[in-house]
């Protein structure tokens, strides 16, 4: 069973969430914003992305330019589950992880690849 980490005010992720309830695929919802990740989580999560680890940060958001921390940086995953852990809002979505491989859902088709 897969995880759908969503935050239902994004377009994108109620997308994602509807397209995995036509398909019939199994998850569980996780509102990333009311249940914060931690630091390990966040961190085992950005290692699985398909896209890489500099994908799970929402680097457009004033939160990340404040932050003080580099996009070179954004290749370390322990850097990228610090910001998160700090500001859960800097983390990209929607996400489907099914364990092993995560994707984010941009497009929300991308959600099915798994």
């Amino acid at each position: 069973m897969g995880t759908l980490y969503h935050n239902p005010r994004c377009s994108k992720s109620r997308q994602a969430f509807q397209l995995l309830n036509e398909s019939d695929i199994e998850f569980i919802v996780v509102e990333y914003l009311k249940q914060p990740l931690t630091f390990e989580e966040l961190k085992s999560l950005a290692l699985r992305l398909q896209s890489g680890v500099r994908t799970l940060i929402r680097t457009g958001e004033e939160e990340f330019s404040q932050s003080g921390v580099s996009t070179k940086d954004l290749d370390d995953a322990d850097v990228v589950a610090k910001l998160i852990v700090e500001c859960p809002k800097l983390m990209q979505r929607p996400i489907h992880d099914n364990g092993k491989l995560a994707v984010i859902g941009r497009p929300p088709e991308d959600v099915l690849g798994l």
